[in-house]
């Protein structure tokens, strides 16, 4: 991530110059259980931490937002540091940040965050201010947080504050990925390696297929907007860390360049870095000129791709085929009669069906019409908690097979 340096300035270089640099973001966990149990922190740190004073040597303001629930169903807490250009001026500083996260009722859970900065070179004269964004896992529950930056020079900037995350009465079934009273790393990239997750006993562990679209709503666009794609991993993930769910076969497609670009077969984990190095391979922007002259080669590669992956030979057979990605509108719909004469799986087919923003795009996609023929659920995903509800109702589908 490259939280970028947001200025206000009034000369138009300067101006320039500080929105066009950025600085390198990394973030740690300190594991005292490597360390022997023992919290070992330089003592001025402790000090600060544990005083309740806000310290201002190094200026900053620190912005606080809300905990949300996100599409990985678990609870995240953000927050922004401005810092005058001026004062993290010269040939490059690097800022620390050391957060202390504690559960007011399991303070046992506590954890450190360590957060690092390098900026680059910035004008001695530069006007305007620096925006660094940070964050947290949390589970649900009440927290504490003590955070402080430190630069090369030994300033230091701190705050303090408390944060509720708490599901709405209607909402307090959902299946929350994350325990409560419990706190982790922010997600470092959309693709990065899956922890171990708990699973059931073996003897009662599901095998699911999952279709993943990997292409935008808008046949005009090129490419998955980030929010867009850091939305359908993590209703992946959801369904990877389902601890009744121990088998997954897996086929991602494109539909610019009509093809799946990644499939896994029958494995007990879904390897998020190489799905993602296949997602980042898609060429952007470049269409097949012999696609272009016929209209319905779109039409055609999803109704081969749905008989297939949606067919009665499936090998070996799932027990639930699970459909998920943005709304797929096509000029054509798939014939149905096609996929009548193919035939259709018998297991569960449930449809994932991400829609951002419901009100450009209400109306049934080219997946969600073909379901029909295949007796298929389907689901609309606009918010987090249209997901945990999803899942839930999946899940109990599947324990009912």
């Amino acid at each position: 991530m490259h939280p970028a340096l947001t200025a206000r300035g009034k000369r138009r270089g300067l101006l320039w110059a500080a929105l066009s640099c950025s600085c390198v973001f990394s973030q740690t966990e300190l594991n005292f259980a490597r360390m022997g149990g023992v919290v070992r922190i330089v003592n001025t740190d402790l000090a600060v931490l544990e005083s309740p004073e806000h310290r201002n040597d190094l200026p900053c303001q620190v912005i606080q937002t809300k905990a949300e629930l996100a599409f990985d169903l678990r609870f995240h807490g953000a927050y922004k540091v401005i810092l005058p250009l001026k004062d993290i001026s010269g040939s490059g500083d690097s800022l620390r940040v050391l957060m202390r996260i504690t559960p007011l009722e399991k303070p046992e859970n506590q954890l450190y965050l360590v957060d690092r900065f390098t900026v680059p070179p910035i004008e001695e004269d530069a006007n305007g201010e620096a925006s660094l964004p940070g964050g947290y896992t949390i589970g649900p529950g009440r927290y504490k947080v003590d955070w402080l930056m430190r630069d090369r020079a030994e300033r230091v900037c701190s705050s303090h504050w408390e944060m509720d995350a708490r599901l709405d009465p209607d909402n307090r079934e959902l299946p929350l990925t994350m325990p409560p009273n419990t706190v982790a790393q922010r997600p470092q990239e959309p693709f990065s390696e899956q922890p171990p997750v708990a699973r059931a006993a073996s003897d009662q562990l599901l095998h699911v297929k999952i279709l993943v679209n990997f292409s935008p709503t808008n046949p005009r666009e090129s490419t998955l907007k980030p929010w867009d794609v850091d939305a359908i991993v993590s209703i992946l993930r959801s369904i990877a860390r389902e601890p009744q769910i121990g088998r997954f076969s897996l086929v991602a497609f494109n539909m610019q360049e009509e093809r799946v670009i990644y499939r896994e077969d029958n494995v007990d984990r879904i390897d998020f870095p190489a799905l993602g190095e296949a997602v980042s391979a898609i060429k952007l922007g470049t269409v097949d000129f012999r696609k272009l002259q016929d209209p319905l080669s779109g039409t055609r590669f999803l109704t081969g791709l749905l008989t297939e992956q949606l067919g009665p030979h499936q090998s070996p057979v799932p027990d639930a085929i699970i459909i998920t990605g943005p709304k797929l509108m096509l000029d054509k719909r798939v014939p149905q009669d096609a996929l009548k004469e193919a035939g259709r799986a018998k297991c569960p087919i449930f449809y994932l069906n991400y829609n951002f923003n419901p009100r450009t795009t209400p109306w049934r996609d080219a997946i969600g019409s073909a379901l029909r023929v295949y007796k298929g659920l389907e689901y609309s995903i606009t918010l987090p908690r249209d997901l945990g509800t999803a899942m839930a109702d999946m899940m109990f589908r599947m324990s009912k097979k």
